[in-house]
């Protein structure tokens, strides 16, 4: 288990590419994003897949969300009509969870089994460089159905050495992302979170 400080607004890129090495060997990385903080796993990496689901206590039923960098990636792992992709261009980077249909490289472990999957671009500069090269997971770091913890303190106590990384980039915002189903017409808001003004006010113009 390592933790490395790392400044949120410019942080340092030898750490995150330490940090992508991490995921890229199957290891496990708290992260921070633009809510709460993530943990992340390589998606392609089933083991490593398997272990978020063991740390957090999540059951296998529950889907994980993925991030990916930038609003462009979403056609290598999606499949969306143009007024959905003309809503996520509008909304991302930001706190926003968009469930789509998934491209079939998308493993079913991530989706529990389901042809849709949970898309995050956050706007936040270190998640977006860790994800540039695969998606990763992009779960809340926490037990699931618990409080996630604001404070890397907090989740080294309750991960140890479960978790290979923690990135501490400070205290994590309070909420989570609003997630929005657009395999539906119109999309169905699942849950509401940050950013719900922006969010209503262009379901309106576009839909």
């Amino acid at each position: 288990m390592k933790r490395v400080e790392i400044d949120p607004t410019q942080p340092d890129f030898p750490e995150i590419q330490k940090a992508q090495m991490v995921l890229k060997e199957g290891g496990l990385v708290v992260y921070p994003t633009d809510t709460l903080y993530g943990l992340g796993a390589n998606i392609f990496q089933e083991e490593a897949v398997k272990r978020v689901y063991h740390v957090k206590k999540r059951s296998p039923e529950k889907p994980l969300s993925i991030c990916i960098s930038r609003v462009q990636d979403l056609q290598r792992v999606a499949h969306m009509d143009l007024k959905s992709f003309q809503l996520a261009n509008k909304l991302l980077p930001g706190p926003y969870t968009l469930v789509v249909k998934k491209n079939p490289q998308i493993p079913y472990l991530i989706t529990a089994g389901s042809d849709k999957v949970g898309i995050r671009i956050p706007d936040h500069p270190i998640c977006r460089v860790l994800s540039m090269e695969f998606p990763i997971t992009t779960t809340s770091a926490n037990i699931s159905g618990e409080e996630a913890p604001l404070e890397v303190d907090e989740l080294v106590n309750l991960f140890q050495d479960q978790v290979d990384l923690y990135l501490d980039a400070g205290d994590a915002q309070p909420f989570h992302s609003t997630v929005i189903d657009l395999t539906t017409s119109p999309p169905t808001i699942l849950r509401e979170g940050a950013g719900m003004d922006l969010l209503n006010q262009l379901l309106d113009d576009l839909f």
